[in-house]
């Protein structure tokens, strides 16, 4: 990933810009190239975007020049999220009160070309009102990837983006975007529309579950979907009010015969586990069926995270024989440590059984 703004789109990126309008200063983008190797793909752009910042003397002088860039199609990449952060800091500090509106307009520009959703985040955060309302219009934009930049740039826990303290102070200030988008003919769009519910979850559960109920009682052919992967956060955390909604109700519920043919895994490996589920119950029953394995921690303890496994009905007395097999290798997200681990069965956010098993890391080359 860090790779993604190197020499080579250092170089097409002061093409492009010396090509469309020329500035003494763009050849600073080539004396920053050294300073690359040793930062991620986020360091970098901050750094090519604050010697995009310091090339042009005023927000106007850069946003003709990036303007300009745009009537070439080689224009575009990630070379275009300096330009978009430069453009903010540049419209942020200028004198002119237009400079942010205009800001706005620009990002809506640059967004096709790669995104304009990281970019953004400091005008939230400076103004969010304004922003939004800027925001609300692109809900109505005939290009997907403006409606999109409306839903995913005003994501409360967006990847790799800055913190807006408005948007967790008030979880409820992006639902116009929300509901404006979710019917979307783009199946980007309304991912996202999803992502960004289940991302409000987090700090603010029962607003996700009152806008999901409120959709599915006018619901169009995308409702379902796009319910269950809003609230697919909260029905791991076994909130009942997200289980209720998808149908997932208490249910009379019987583990049996949970084990293991790996007891013990060497990394990288996969736990291969079964059991049998019942209904005991005299009602058929929805079910939600997670697996929960408890990780162990690098100072002891353990930390769990639960894992779709299977959506089933059972008619009561019915049994279902269940499998499953989870991959343990070490990730950039999680890191795997050795000793005694543990797996349970979640049924509608009741955990049911219980199995350990050992977990031991390979032996280094």
């Amino acid at each position: 990933m860090d790779d993604l703004l190197g020499p080579a789109e250092v170089a097409a990126l002061q093409r492009s810009l010396a090509a469309a309008a020329p500035a003494p200063g763009l050849d600073r983008l080539h004396g920053v190239v050294p300073e690359l190797n040793a930062l991620s793909l986020r360091g970098r752009t901050d750094v090519l975007a604050t010697a995009l910042t310091v090339s042009y003397p005023s927000y106007a002088e850069a946003a003709a020049a990036y303007r300009a860039a745009l009537k070439d199609e080689s224009f575009k990449g990630w070379i275009i999220w300096p330009v978009s952060e430069s453009s903010v800091t540049l419209a942020l500090a200028g004198e002119d009160p237009g400079d942010f509106d205009d800001a706005l307009d620009l990002l809506a520009e640059l967004t096709p070309r790669l995104t304009s959703e990281f970019a953004i985040r400091r005008l939230l955060a400076a103004d969010m009102d304004r922003t939004l309302a800027r925001a609300r219009t692109w809900t109505r934009d005939p290009d997907p990837h403006v409606r999109r930049l409306a839903s995913e740039g005003t994501r409360a826990y967006l990847p790799w983006a800055i913190r807006v303290p408005g948007l967790l102070e008030n979880p409820e200030a992006t639902l116009p975007l929300l509901d404006a988008l979710r019917d979307d003919p783009s199946e980007d769009v309304r991912r996202s529309v999803a992502n960004h519910l289940n991302d409000i979850a987090r700090h603010a559960p029962e607003v996700t579950v009152r806008t999901c109920a409120r959709w599915l009682d006018s619901p169009s052919r995308y409702t379902d979907r796009l319910v269950r992967h809003s609230l697919r956060t909260l029905v791991k955390k076994a909130h009942p009010g997200a289980l209720s909604l998808l149908g997932f109700e208490p249910a009379e519920i019987r583990v049996d015969g949970l084990c293991t043919s790996t007891p013990a895994i060497t990394l990288p490996g996969r736990l291969r586990f079964g059991f049998t589920l019942t209904n005991t119950g005299s009602t058929a029953a929805k079910l939600a069926v997670d697996y929960v394995v408890h990780y162990v921690k690098a100072r002891g303890g353990s930390a769990p995270a639960v894992f779709k496994l299977a959506v089933l009905n059972l008619e009561p007395g019915e049994s279902r024989a269940l499998s499953a097999s989870h991959a343990l290798h070490q990730m950039t997200t999680r890191r795997h440590y050795a000793g005694t681990h543990r797996l349970e069965i979640q049924v509608n956010g009741i955990r049911n059984g219980s199995l350990a098993f050992e977990v031991d890391l390979a032996d280094p080359v």
